[in-house]
Formats: structure tokens, C-alpha cells, sequence
């Protein structure tokens, strides 16, 4: 195999090209541990800042703000959450960013945030997989995707797929069956690893989608999703875990918090110049 020359290595790691993951700087820390406070004031649980700060840290390619989430949780809840536990709920969310970030920003995370946990906890993360499709649950799979695509598209649900189908023939069955089936939809039988279920995967829409920009009607979407499942009673359908303080994030005043927080997590993590989702290649100086 041919190698890459001297000249295609520098372009690829020029520093207008910002190939690297972003670094957290000083005030990352600080910005989230202010999250975690307010967010207790407000009586929303860790599990859903936890998902909603993890979130905005993959959107801008930030594993090490995914490190210290973990660590402030270990110190947030230590009788009632493991390191463990934490550490399942942080990558558990990175790998459903994917269907709003794309593969490359979580793997870099994700790689990231496991070589930076202590041996201990690395050790006893789970190592089963839990999506395989198999003959046997092909079909359980894609009825559970289409499930959760009618909870947060209600009233427009098949009118979207009618839409998205003009756009391209397989851009809804991709969606369905490539991100509601086999990724953002939990297994039924999920038994190793952490869950994140309905109001968090929302609460992972909302986030990911408000750190990139650009893509507003999508966030609408998503906040009316995470409405729809109070409203509709999926929130607390068998088999999904209450999630403190999501009813109140789904409500109006919820809304303007979560979205105001996301901003400043953004702001922060991003070093003041916003996201690092697009920017576009900068010019040389």
C-alpha cells in the first residue's frame, strides 16, 4: 500500500483544518459543575443532565468534558450511583448521539472517554452487545423503532414519512430501521449496560441538535417529542424508568432552561467561536 506523502499529512493536520477532538479549557469544569447545581435547584435528576451535558460534549467533540461529567457525577451521587453505573450512562448516550452527530465524533469520544477512566471501572463496563439483529428479532426491532417514531411524531407521523420519501425512497426506511430500530429504541431485552430510555433520548435530540445549529425545525421536532411523551403517557410506559425532573423540562419553563444551558455549555466548551460541528475550514493566517 502506497503511503500518504509529507504534503497530504500536513494538510490533513493543519491547524486551519482543526483536525483534532476539542480540548477543554479551564472553565469547562466550572461550567458544568454550575449545570449540575442549577439542575439540582431545579430538581432535575442526574441521569437527565448527565445525558443532556454528554450530549452537547460529543456534538462538539469534546471527550474531555465527557470525563469530567463523569467524575462530577461520581461526586454528585455517590450513595445512590456507582462509578460504573455512571460511566455506562455517559457512553450509552455517545452512542446515540450517532444518530444526530454521525459515526466520527462518537467514536472519537468514545474512544477518548474509555482510555481516560480508572482501570477499575474500565474493567467492569459491560462488553456485550445488545443490537445485533438477529431472524428472531428482526421484526420486534423494527415494530419497536416505528414505535418510538410514532410516540415523537404523533399527529404527523406517516405525513413525515411521506415527506422524507419524496426527498428519497430509502431516506425513511434508513431512519426507521438504521437509527429508531436499531439504536435510539432500547432492546426489550437490554440487560447489560445502561439504558436511555424515551425522556432521554429526547433530552439527547434536544441537545445534540441545539449544540450543532443550523437545524432549528429539527429541535422543534424534538421538543415537541419530549412533550408528547407526557402527554401521551410513553414516559412512563412499562418498562421505562422515571426520569427526575424530565415532566418539568418538558414543560414550557423547561424549555427555555434546557435551551438556555445547552447555549452556555456551548459557549463554553467552544471557547467563545460557538460550535465545532461545521464551521467550515478556516483560512490560513
Amino acid at each position: 500500500m502506497s503511503k500518504l506523502s509529507t504534503t497530504v499529512k500536513a494538510l490533513i493536520n493543519a491547524g486551519h483544518a482543526r483536525p483534532g477532538y476539542t480540548r477543554a479549557s479551564a472553565q469547562v469544569q466550572p461550567a458544568l459543575a454550575e449545570f449540575a447545581r442549577d439542575a439540582k435547584e431545579k430538581k432535575v435528576g442526574l441521569p437527565a443532565w448527565v445525558t443532556m451535558s454528554t450530549a452537547v460534549s460529543a456534538t462538539l467533540n469534546c471527550p474531555e468534558a465527557m470525563t469530567s461529567i463523569f467524575q462530577l457525577a461520581n461526586l454528585t451521587a455517590p450513595s445512590t450511583r456507582n462509578p460504573v453505573q455512571n460511566a455506562e450512562l455517559v457512553r450509552e448516550v455517545g452512542l446515540k448521539c450517532i444518530s444526530f452527530n454521525g459515526i466520527p465524533r462518537s467514536i472519537n469520544c468514545l474512544n477518548a472517554f474509555y482510555s481516560s477512566l480508572p482501570p477499575d471501572v474500565a474493567s467492569s463496563l459491560s462488553t456485550q452487545p445488545t443490537r445485533e439483529y438477529t431472524l428472531q428479532n428482526l421484526e420486534a426491532r423494527k415494530k419497536t423503532g416505528l414505535a418510538l417514531w410514532d410516540s415523537v411524531y404523533l399527529g404527523f407521523e406517516r405525513k413525515l414519512l411521506d415527506k422524507l420519501a419524496q426527498s428519497h425512497p430509502d431516506l425513511p426506511v434508513h431512519i426507521l430501521n438504521g437509527h429508531y430500530g436499531s439504536l435510539l429504541s432500547d432492546p426489550e431485552d437490554k440487560k447489560t449496560g445502561a439504558k436511555v430510555g424515551r425522556v432521554l433520548t429526547s433530552l439527547v435530540a434536544i441537545a445534540c441538535l441545539r449544540a450543532q445549529t443550523g437545524v432549528g425545525p429539527q429541535v422543534v421536532s424534538h421538543i415537541f417529542g419530549l412533550r408528547k411523551a407526557y402527554e401521551n403517557g410513553d414516559a412512563r410506559a412499562a418498562g421505562e424508568e422515571e426520569v427526575e425532573g424530565g415532566e418539568w423540562l418538558a414543560g414550557e419553563e423547561g424549555n427555555v432552561w434546557m435551551l438556555e444551558r445547552v447555549d452556555e455549555l456551548v459557549r463554553i466548551i467552544g471557547g467563545g467561536e460557538g460550535t465545532s460541528f461545521a464551521p467550515g475550514v478556516r483560512a490560513k493566517l
